[in-house]
């Protein structure tokens, strides 16, 4: 979940994703690795920029054509603060990323929310991705996705919580596939500079084509 706050102006953070996603009804083979690795950076008082180098996938198993590690893209993110939850009744922002591959363009909007209750942090997050593939960018696919996370700071070092996240997928901006929606929970652990964040989830629905188990940790260092 991302919250609203943004980076100070002239500060840095790197960022390394990996997401695991395994086990889907109608193949129990299935694997894949996605690896994502980020820059991002203050601009303005609330203006964030982010650049991802280069976004990787792994797959494997019988309901994937091609087995092995794909180049998948790279991608420009904005975000734009809105409201401050430590100073607002109810923090806000604005976000857009524009991802460019080997016959793939895509753009995501996310309307971010956040508020702080004492040591406990709530977040929402609404999407809307759009993505063109193939010779042509001939196929079309859309995506609408909502995320509530809720975190508790056990020591400034350690936080807990939980997440949930709900998922439509829209095949050639057409008639809407069922929803897929995975819940569990997350720490996130920070020492200096350093901080790293893993969060489980189990698919809650019984959509066969989609993984039942993801596994996702971000790393990330302030500079």
């Amino acid at each position: 979940v991302y919250e609203t706050t943004t980076a100070a102006p002239g500060t840095w953070e790197l960022e390394s994703w990996i997401t695991w996603r395994t086990d889907k009804d109608e193949d129990r083979d299935f694997e894949q690795l996605d690896f994502r690795h980020e820059i991002e950076f203050g601009l303005t008082d609330r203006l964030q920029m982010a650049i991802y180098f280069a976004d990787w996938t792994y797959r494997a198993g019988r309901s994937v054509e091609n087995d092995g590690t794909v180049y998948t893209g790279s991608a420009v993110e904005l975000i734009y603060n809105l409201t401050n939850p430590g100073t607002h009744v109810l923090g806000s922002a604005l976000y857009g990323e524009l991802k460019i591959g080997e016959e793939l363009v895509g753009f995501e909007g996310k309307v971010l929310l956040q508020k702080n209750l004492g040591r406990f942090v709530l977040g929402y997050n609404a999407s809307l991705e759009a993505e063109w593939e193939g010779e042509g960018l001939e196929e079309r696919t859309g995506e609408f996705q909502q995320t509530f996370g809720v975190s508790y700071e056990v020591t400034p070092r350690l936080l807990i919580g939980a997440e949930f996240l709900h998922e439509i997928a829209f095949p050639e901006w057409e008639e809407a596939e069922e929803s897929v929606v995975y819940a569990g929970p997350n720490v996130s652990l920070r020492a200096g500079n350093w901080w790293a964040t893993t969060t489980a989830l189990a698919q809650l629905t019984e959509s066969v084509g989609e993984p039942d188990f993801q596994l996702r940790t971000i790393v990330g260092y302030s500079f």
